[in-house]
């Protein structure tokens, strides 16, 4: 029976703009439930890279509400890292080398395997991920992968199950104080710690440090090369020396 709080689309441009044109007419968001695409003609990623998707693949979107007392609205990226992390292993147990890299992606080894991506509209965000369940799409300049490719077959509605289960959990924890909690899971869940990262700033060039671990509001930090510990707040985040 499908599941009542996901909605299949055929093909869309992407779920995450149908989404944010429904909240720009005054929808209201509908926490929990997902619009979700066979096929996406115009997906994206972070900094306006193109990210689509073919069939078999997980490609879907939900929103929030924001609330006053709730965390910062970029802690959503990582609390979704953490749903769709526990829902791979659960419908694929044996995945190995999962982790997360801060902020939006799932890392099979140094290939991609998902991605997580924010769109504000007023006090609701849009939260796009998706999975390559199926395919890998080519990437230039990236390492990509594919459950099916690594000897897991898992059925896109299979996981968008699982993935729902688990965001509705995380979510309401989240509403609820719990990112503290949350922060906690996703370091267990993250790259480990001393793993060399690096990041293009606008002013410095680019910066390489080491893994140290998360601020209390999101914001990953990099041990450098003298010792000083420096808090990344934005930017693309990658891994030295992987392409």
């Amino acid at each position: 029976m499908p599941d009542p709080l996901i909605k299949v689309i055929g093909e869309l441009a992407s779920t995450n703009s149908a989404l944010l044109a429904r909240l720009a007419e005054g929808d209201t968001p509908h926490e929990g439930h997902w619009l979700v695409a066979d096929r996406q003609t115009a997906g994206r990623g972070r900094s306006g890279r193109v990210w689509t998707g073919g069939f078999g693949n997980f490609m879907g979107s939900t929103a929030v509400a924001l609330h006053g007392n709730d965390a910062l609205p970029q802690t959503l990226a990582l609390v979704a890292g953490v749903s769709v992390h526990r829902a791979l292993m659960s419908v694929a147990p044996q995945l190995s080398g999962l982790a997360l890299k801060w902020p939006n992606d799932l890392l099979v080894g140094e290939a991609k395997l998902g991605g997580i991506l924010l769109e504000r509209q007023r006090d609701a965000v849009v939260v796009g991920i998706g999975v390559n369940l199926a395919q890998a799409p080519d990437v230039p300049g990236r390492k990509t992968a594919s459950l099916a490719a690594l000897g897991h077959e898992v059925a896109r509605d299979a996981f968008a199950s699982a993935l729902a289960a688990a965001w509705a959990e995380d979510l309401t924890a989240w509403h609820a104080g719990g990112w503290p909690a949350l922060r906690e899971e996703w370091l267990a869940r993250a790259l480990p710690k001393g793993t060399l990262l690096g990041v293009n700033l606008t002013e410095e060039g680019h910066v390489i440090g080491a893994f140290a671990g998360l601020e209390p509001g999101g914001a990953v930090l990099l041990r450098l090369a003298d010792g000083a510990v420096r808090a990344i707040h934005a930017g693309d985040v990658e891994l030295v020396g992987a392409s």
